[in-house]
């Protein structure tokens, strides 16, 4: 039987894309690149993970594959087009999520359960219908591999709509009242970045668990919701 190379947790970022995010363009790249760098700072942490960025508006881009950070030379490209789809998200990673993790298996690591980090600025344009993949995805008894999903809304979404995309009601948070969009997203992968660091030292101890951080000038959605 072969050794097992060590133990993984997939991470993806889902990042809105919607022409609603164009005047946040900067911000957003800024974002990623400080959430990449950041952990080619951390070696030691990136060694037990594995890194996906998405954009998604009215379908899903891949910006950055499945990475180990410590070897990847490229940076994700973030562009700004179309709607606000959530349908597309969950229907993407019900297919991308199962097939990572399997691939990274036939690698020889274990696999934790993947985390999804999913920042948008607005409510869904396709209505209701994202709803059904993502009741596949995150049901584990027809998705194994099923993620637990990080929330996080800016602008014009909603925090009721967080806590319905959001696996736990913790892991569900929104902008403060007046807070600067652009602040907002850095604040975003300021706390995605340590959740991950925090996580990944988190994984080879006695005790491993998914950490998440709340960012600053958000609020748990939950309180917003009532």
């Amino acid at each position: 039987m072969a050794e097992t190379k060590g133990v993984l947790l997939p991470a993806y970022v889902l990042a809105d894309e919607s022409g609603s995010m164009a005047p946040y363009k900067e911000d957003l790249s800024r974002g990623v690149i400080s959430l990449c760098e950041g952990l080619r700072a951390e070696p030691m942490v990136a060694a037990k993970l594995r890194l996906a960025v998405l954009g998604f508006s009215d379908d899903v881009e891949v910006r950055l594959a499945v990475a180990d950070m410590r070897h990847e030379t490229s940076l994700p490209k973030i562009e700004i087009r179309g709607l606000t789809n959530y349908h597309a998200v969950f229907d993407d990673l019900l297919g991308r999520i199962p097939s990572d993790i399997q691939w990274l298996r036939g690698e020889g690591y274990k696999v934790h359960r993947p985390v999804v980090f999913f920042l948008s600025d607005g409510q869904p344009t396709d209505g209701g219908s994202w709803r059904k993949p993502y009741g596949r995805l995150v049901d584990r008894a027809q998705t194994p591999t099923a993620p637990n999903i990080v929330a996080c809304g800016i602008g014009d979404a909603e925090a009721r709509t967080m806590v319905e995309v959001a696996t736990r009601p913790e892991f569900a948070f929104v902008a403060k009242p007046g807070t600067d969009i652009g602040q907002a997203i850095a604040e975003f992968f300021h706390a995605l970045t340590a959740s991950l660091v925090a996580s990944g030292n988190a994984l080879n101890s006695g005790s491993p668990q998914l950490v998440v951080n709340r960012p600053d000038q958000f609020s748990m959605a939950i309180d917003e919701v009532g």
